[in-house]
């Protein structure tokens, strides 16, 4: 008999409740099976399963993938070897259903037909778990697109039967006993992409519970705590709940205000009976959700209460008693907050990060939480992935909905509120398109973001007009790291950490950063200067200390300054109060601290470069210092034409003639022209339909010129001295002498 060992793995996400195994390629020619075909699975139990081809990216390996439905039938983990073979099924003819001991059901009229038509085709074996997905018009509701455990509690024939057309499916009421595998909860392939923090924290929970005899020959205590942490809405809890249901072991879940009691001692009672219940029921997991509200740093609270708790759970975690085989999983999303005695090895050993997904992890959660969705053919979510990054899982599942409900709207018209039921035609017609995500992707953003979003500006490269240069320069220093950072390690060495923009007002600094942004596909926190000035001492620099851990977290981030002169001025210089000086040294250290500024880019804006701290403009910090300046002929009628892209011009405009006498004009100002002539052309005939040259002459006499001699001398003068490389000299009253509009 032809058999094989293989690993189990966890299967795809789309792959859940459809009893489904991949093998790869080899597996199947070795075994001589087509895809299609049955096959038995064997580990403490036997179960069968229907054969389809891995992905690439599992060919040459020894796994089989299965989902936590087919890994409880055949009574096997993640990681646990399964024997593998073809088997030969026969038609059933009978098949009877039964929910769990701890469901209770009640099925609908046509529940037995809706059961038959989904499981057509796939191989039960007696006492195996039957998921079946609940669905809109289903009897029977839980969640959508969580499955409905039923037991098969007999076939006839016996051994693996194939569910036909002729199978006769009956379903019972009553909940079986003495069948004491429950299939339900949350398994590994309801989380998207945590691959190595499920890794480690299988092997910090499953195997000292399966396999203590290995700690045993190392000389070794297994583990006793994990300690899980990250930004709010990453899976943690979902993590927890699902190596429970994994291992088999008894939970035991504290919400951490629950125990909190106002009586002397309760609150320390009602933890130790937790820890005692879970020792007598061992092997088993307690699981404190929101650790920091019971466990805080006791140096910081003012409750007596809080200190008590602390104390007892120190003493239950490693007091003199031993406790077993119980494992205590934290969860936290302010692990800075939590009590440094709680954090020391011995108590929760390890701690797991569990931070923002990337692309990959997303995209894996986007077909976690559609898997049970109408989806049309457009709906591309790799496409989404990308557009979504600093979207973490509970964001992702709450853009899924609003796009379901985005579909909801299109189709109510058509819904007669009133009547009872809903023709199930109209049920079978209704699907999800690309538009609806795309309109829900305006509605939700980022949670990791909420205080520091900023609506990304539908600014390209082509919006700004003129300065090749500069864009060049900027687009060196910005996009290239972030868009193809190979090309960096190639040449060993680092990219640019920071782009100061200065120039005179409004040649279009801050739309450059805006271009920027948008076209890095980056987050964009904008700064403007002035708001994040406090009169309390401290707050300025916790506010830019926290933007910068923010944009740590849901990196690519762009940080933009905008005026950076009146957030970091030159220090030592009469200020009255020394706030700004504070801020300055926060924002240094944040560039080239202790902290790894991975793929975070910092760029400033400013008209006064020779008011910024010198220390801030030493290489390492605004690395590339790029001066946007006056635009010349070509960038001028660039401008000209990007803004009366819409204006209906009179075939004697010459925007080349304009962009010659307009010497002096900066992209604002030739803005300003553009809507001064349309105003001209109306206020002369209220129905006019173009403008005409000479209204733009007209306009050019009501606008003036942003640079004057004094400016332009200034500026070079700044930019020979950046150019030195010497800090630019301040020279007295500089400020006055300029005559800033």
């Amino acid at each position: 008999m032809n058999e094989v060992q293989l690993e189990v793995a966890k299967a795809y996400p789309n792959d859940s409740g459809r009893g489904i195994a991949r093998l790869d390629p080899d597996t199947l020619l070795h075994l001589k099976l087509s895809p299609g075909d049955i096959i038995e699975i064997e580990g403490s139990d036997t179960t069968a399963a229907k054969v389809w081809r891995a992905d690439r990216q599992d060919w040459n390996t020894d796994t089989v993938r299965i989902d936590g439905f087919t890994r409880q039938n055949a009574d096997v983990g993640i990681g646990e070897r399964v024997t593998i073979r073809k088997a030969e099924a026969e038609k059933a003819d009978k098949l009877v259903l039964a929910p769990p001991e701890e469901a209770s059901v009640q099925f609908g009229s046509d529940a037995a037909g809706m059961v038959k038509r989904q499981i057509l085709k796939r191989p039960v074996v007696e006492r195996d778990i039957v998921p079946v997905m609940s669905s809109t018009n289903h009897p029977f509701m839980r969640s959508p697109g969580q499955a409905i455990p039923l037991i098969a509690v007999e076939t006839e024939p016996e051994g693996v039967c194939l569910i036909t057309e002729d199978t006769e499916v009956e379903l019972r009421e009553e909940p079986i006993s003495g069948f004491e595998k429950t299939g339900g909860g949350i398994t590994y392939e309801d989380i998207g992409g945590l691959q190595n923090e499920i890794q480690r924290v299988r092997e910090m929970v499953e195997l000292p519970m399966k396999h203590p005899q290995i700690f045993k020959k190392l000389g070794i205590e297994p583990p006793q705590g994990v300690l899980l942490h990250g930004p709010p809405g990453t899976g943690k809890t979902l993590l927890a709940k699902a190596v429970a249901n994994e291992t088999s072991a008894s939970f035991f879940s504290i919400a951490g205000p629950e125990i909190i009691s106002k009586y002397y001692g309760e609150s320390e009672q009602q933890l130790r009976e937790i820890f005692e219940d879970a020792s007598e029921e061992s092997p088993a997991i307690i699981f404190i959700d929101e650790l920091d509200s019971i466990a805080p740093k006791r140096e910081d609270v003012t409750g007596e209460v809080e200190r008590r708790v602390v104390a007892q759970l120190l003493t239950m975690m490693d007091g003199l008693e031993s406790r077993g085989q119980v494992i205590v999983i934290a969860a936290t999303n302010r692990v800075d907050s939590v009590d440094p005695a709680l954090r020391r090895p011995g108590r929760f050993d390890r701690e797991i990060e569990i931070g923002v997904p990337d692309e990959v992890g997303r995209e894996e959660i986007l077909q976690i939480h559609t898997r049970g969705m109408p989806l049309s053919d457009d709906v591309n979510l790799a496409k989404m992935a990308t557009d979504t990054h600093g979207f973490v899982g509970a964001d992702i599942e709450s853009l899924t909905k609003e796009a379901a409900m985005k579909a909801l709207r299109r189709y109510l018209p058509e819904i007669d509120l009133d009547e009872e039921d809903i023709p199930p035609s109209l049920i079978d017609r209704m699907i999800i398109k690309r538009e609806d995500f795309k309109g829900a992707l305006n509605e939700v953003s980022p949670s990791a973001m909420r205080e520091v979003l900023v609506e990304l500006p539908k600014v390209s490269w082509d919006s700004v007009g003129g300065l090749e240069s500069a864009k060049e320069q900027v687009q060196e220093a910005v996009e290239w790291p972030m868009n193809s950072p190979e090309k960096f390690e190639r040449m060993g060495v680092t990219p640019p950490s920071g782009v100061l923009l200065y120039g005179p007002p409004g040649t279009g600094k801050t739309l450059m950063a805006k271009a920027v942004a948008n076209e890095t596909d980056a987050n964009f926190i904008s700064v403007r200067g002035p708001q994040l000035l406090s009169k309390w001492v401290g707050e300025s620099e916790k506010a830019i200390r926290q933007t910068f851990r923010k944009a740590r977290q849901v990196a690519p981030t762009v940080i933009f300054f905008d005026e950076l002169d009146s957030l970091a001025p030159g220090r030592g210089g009469d200020m009255g109060s020394n706030v700004s000086e504070r801020v300055v040294n926060q924002l240094l250290t944040e560039l080239d601290g202790l902290e790894e500024m991975e793929d975070v880019m910092v760029i400033g804006a400013t008209n006064r470069p020779d008011m910024i701290d010198p220390a801030l403009i030493r290489s390492g910090r605004f690395d590339r210092l790029v001066m946007i300046g006056e635009p010349d002929v070509e960038g001028r009628e660039q401008i000209l034409k990007i803004h009366t892209d819409d204006t209906p011009l009179a075939p004697d405009v010459s925007l080349r003639e304009l962009a010659e006498r307009s010497d002096g004009f900066v992209g604002s100002d030739l803005e300003s022209i553009a809507r001064e002539a349309a105003i001209e052309a109306l206020r002369e005939a209220d129905d006019a339909d173009e403008v005409e040259m000479r209204h733009f002459r007209q306009a050019m006499d009501s606008v003036r010129p942003t640079i004057t001699d004094d400016i332009r001398e200034y500026y070079e003068q700044m930019q020979e001295e950046f150019k030195g490389g010497s800090s630019p000299q301040r020279q007295a009253g500089s400020g006055g002498r300029i005559g800033f509009q």
